[in-house]
């Protein structure tokens, strides 16, 4: 995430803000210019073309705070929710708020790699779209189909996700990481599964795709990760299928990129981008190994110098290093 600042006092801001403590200036977030801009006097944003733009309506269903193209319209990202709680539920739209917030995120990281985002009005069949449900009442299976991204709003609470974390023995499990995972098996569909070469280059890597999912899923839980799994997988879910090590290796190379590229804005990680250099001097294996273990492992020892659990409790393998310099591949 890139620093911000207020265009009219220059004032430190952040992703979410709407107001600037500074000067008191209505804002939003402008997803053309991937900024935070002010408001005029009428409650508009007009752009440098000179098209006008204006407050998301979800500003207070779900604290957006990012413009819409019309007056009276949603935002991009609100867009993309196909269902959410209904009125009636307290607690769900509570979650809610939180769960848009880590969407927003996750589209303005894919927005600054250049990744395409095809709607559902665009692509009926297979444009993105999210499911944020909520699981008072009936239980939510967190996963994707057919560019569907469904997530269960409970996971927003931090007592529900840390037991569902140490029931499943996982390391690391956050809402915006759910985001992340699933859209590793949207962008694995659009763009390796259209393209052959694409294709057999990921299966070299992953694994045989086209193996029963659901034995793959049952042999998992019945017998855990094959021995040796830390050697050529990131994670124990991981190796439950090609698909969901996909997946995993995808919202590894979120993580990566985006925290990097936030400490290199403040000041904590070396000026250089966060991928290869475009001159090819640079792989993605390099900046892991140059930039992003020596980062990870600082930030770790800060966590714990604060008695709280490591930031990035994983290791990378060679193995992996490869699925991620694959998955920079793809970026374009």
């Amino acid at each position: 995430m890139k620093k911000h600042a207020c265009r009219n006092c220059r004032s430190a801001l952040f992703f979410e803000n709407s107001r600037c403590a500074g000067c008191g200036s209505d804002l939003r977030y402008s997803r053309k210019e991937r900024a935070i801009v002010p408001l005029d006097a009428s409650g508009a944003y007009v752009d440098r073309d000179g098209k006008s733009w204006h407050v998301c309506r979800n500003l207070g269903l779900s604290g957006c705070t990012w413009l819409a193209d019309r007056e009276g319209g949603q935002c991009f990202g609100c867009g993309l929710t196909r269902t959410r709680p209904n009125d009636a539920d307290a607690a769900g739209l509570s979650q809610f708020v939180d769960g848009e917030r880590a969407k927003r995120r996750l589209i303005a990281e894919l927005d600054a790699l250049g990744l395409p985002i095809v709607t559902r009005s665009e692509d009926p069949q297979g444009g993105l779209a999210f499911d944020l449900l909520s699981s008072a009442d009936a239980n939510v299976v967190i996963g994707h189909a057919d560019g569907v991204i469904t997530i269960d709003l409970a996971e927003t609470e931090d007592a529900y996700r840390e037991r569902m974390r140490a029931q499943l023995d996982e390391p690391y499990r956050t809402m915006l990481g759910h985001f992340r995972h699933e859209v590793g098996h949207y962008f694995e569909t659009v763009l390796v599964f259209a393209d052959g070469e694409r294709t057999r280059a990921a299966r070299a890597l992953f694994g045989d795709d086209t193996k029963d999912y659901q034995a793959e899923i049952d042999r998992h839980y019945a017998e855990g990760a094959p021995e040796g799994w830390p050697e050529r997988h990131i994670s124990r879910y991981a190796t439950m299928h090609p698909y969901e090590d996909f997946a995993e290796t995808f919202a590894h190379y979120l993580h990566i990129r985006d925290t990097l590229d936030t400490a290199r804005e403040h000041g904590l990680a070396p000026g250089a981008p966060a991928a290869g250099a475009a001159d090819g001097s640079a792989s993605f294996r390099d900046v892991v190994l140059d930039a992003w273990l020596p980062l990870s492992v600082a930030l770790n020892e800060v966590n714990r110098s604060m008695g709280a659990n490591d930031l990035y409790p994983f290791a990378i393998p060679d193995a992996v290093l490869d699925k991620l310099e694959f998955i920079d591949s793809l970026i374009p």
